[in-house]
């Protein structure tokens, strides 16, 4: 399984690093890819969505869960 969050704030590369290192600590998440210029972060994975976004959230970035 695979989601696609928007995520606000992201402007580089450390915040790339930032919100990958972030994610991959979730357990559950298989591969982590962020699209700058989109602002979209796509995890793969079993990882609640819920856990997605409060990872990025404490890593200190807006995100949009899908409903």
């Amino acid at each position: 399984m695979s989601i696609v969050l928007d995520v606000h704030g992201m402007t580089c590369g450390h915040c790339v690093k930032s919100i990958t290192a972030a994610l991959t600590a979730v357990e559950g998440v298989t591969s982590v890819d962020v699209d700058l210029s989109a602002g979209t972060v796509t995890v793969a994975g079993s990882a609640a969505t819920e856990s997605l976004a409060a990872a990025i959230e404490d890593a200190g970035y807006d995100v949009a869960v899908p409903a």
